[in-house]
């Protein structure tokens, strides 16, 4: 019964979004939000028609969940731009993921200690499952008509290629969060995370070139039908996970890394099949996974955090990101306005999820974590979801303005 309704329902949203298309990319809503929506709205909170048990209470499904639709996700991210624009953005992607995501974790696990007044390894779990950009809320923000119309190419590839990696490489933070909060030691967490990276490298690079060398191989004889070849690279983002969880390496890192080779060994029209196909998928799988998490969001939990949840969530939306960005401006070689814009929207959600259920996977995470730590994904899910749009006319009008004033205070030099 309550599969049934949730697909049943996530159906029904996902038609409504189809239909809409890009008219929705141009209102305060993301269809994270719609998700989440409809789940509170059918959960035991409200309706009851979804008896599902509170996050803090099973949180088993919720890591399958997550990571599947990251697999997806990411490897959209992977194929959504040439490679040779990919190769343009390697020195802000590498400050952001270098400097920025330590520093975001830092801050994160510096603010949780101080407003929830936790200990040392509860608040590493929070920073280190929390620092992460996710990739499936940033779709909402970087792809489609009006983003294009709206943001620069340059923003747009910049964000959408740090959420893509990010999310594989914040597992050596996270493991090294579970080494301070629990018995892992800290030789164990720096090998465990070797492993895990060097090995999803290596997964990631073979598969893709193998994949796009059987595509181009297909194609070249005729034998390679436009139906298979458009759900190619979803169907390989499941085998590359599948393979990863299999040889105990970072299967969401291993999936881009895969993405990005595939990207660069096959041809530019197999990409252009392929981008549609996961960017669909992406956008339409999101909605089970969060009406099912809106169903099974833990209120009891959240109140018993009483304001410190809120206070927590505002503080880690408003002090996380944003600060980090206008530090790192001039590296990055960003105006204000873009510093600014990219700042803010540094979502929180679906890579959040997966590494909070790894974390309480892996060892007997304190309660507080799960529920705060659900309490800021939801927080990101319906602020970014709201200001998603509002914001990308606030920065195409300050880039304007910037513009014609530059464009004023130039001399002339016709005379």
């Amino acid at each position: 019964m309550t599969t049934d309704l949730l697909l049943l329902v996530g159906g029904l949203i996902a038609l409504g979004v189809a239909a809409l298309s890009e008219r929705l990319r141009r209102l305060p809503v993301s269809e994270p939000l719609l998700g989440l929506l409809a789940g509170i709205a059918l959960g035991p909170a409200v309706a009851g028609l979804l008896d599902v048990r509170p996050l803090t209470e099973d949180h088993t499904w919720l890591h399958t969940a997550t990571r599947l639709l990251l697999a997806i996700s990411v490897m959209a991210v992977a194929l959504r731009y040439p490679l040779g624009a990919v190769r343009s953005r390697i020195r802000p992607v590498v400050i952001l993921l270098a400097v920025a995501m330590p520093l975001m974790a830092v801050i994160t696990a510096g603010l949780s200690a101080w407003v929830l007044g936790v200990g040392l390894g509860a608040a590493v779990l929070l920073g280190a499952a929390l620092c992460p950009t996710d990739p499936v809320l940033a779709s909402s923000v970087v792809t489609g008509g009006p983003a294009e119309e709206d943001l620069p190419a340059r923003d747009r590839q910049v964000l959408s290629l740090e959420s893509g990696a990010n999310d594989g490489l914040a597992l050596p933070l996270v493991l090294g969060a579970v080494a301070i909060a629990g018995p892992l030691t800290g030789a164990e967490a720096a090998l465990e995370s070797l492993w895990q990276v060097a090995g999803a490298v290596a997964v990631g690079l073979l598969t893709g070139w193998l994949g796009g060398r059987a595509l181009r191989a297909g194609e070249e004889h005729g034998s390679t039908d436009p139906g298979p070849l458009a759900l190619f690279t979803a169907v390989l983002a499941f085998t590359v996970l599948g393979l990863s969880g299999l040889m105990h390496v970072d299967g969401v890192l291993a999936v881009f890394v895969c993405g990005l080779t595939f990207n660069g060994v096959s041809t530019g029209s197999e990409r252009t099949s392929d981008v549609p196909i996961d960017e669909a998928v992406n956008r339409f799988l999101v909605l089970p996974l969060f009406i099912g998490v809106g169903a099974a969001l833990p209120w009891e939990a959240w109140a018993d955090l009483g304001w410190r949840g809120p206070v927590l969530a505002v503080a880690v939306l408003l002090l996380r990101r944003l600060p980090v960005l206008l530090a790192l401006r001039r590296p990055l070689r960003l105006g204000w306005p873009d510093a600014l814009y990219m700042g803010w929207f540094g979502p929180i959600g679906v890579s959040a999820l997966f590494y909070l259920a790894l974390e309480a996977k892996r060892l007997a995470v304190d309660p507080t974590v799960l529920a705060a730590g659900s309490l800021v994904v939801v927080a990101s899910v319906v602020v970014h979801g709201v200001t998603a749009a509002p914001g990308r006319v606030a920065y195409r009008s300050a880039a304007r303005h910037g513009s014609d004033a530059r464009t004023e205070a130039a001399p002339d030099r016709s005379r």
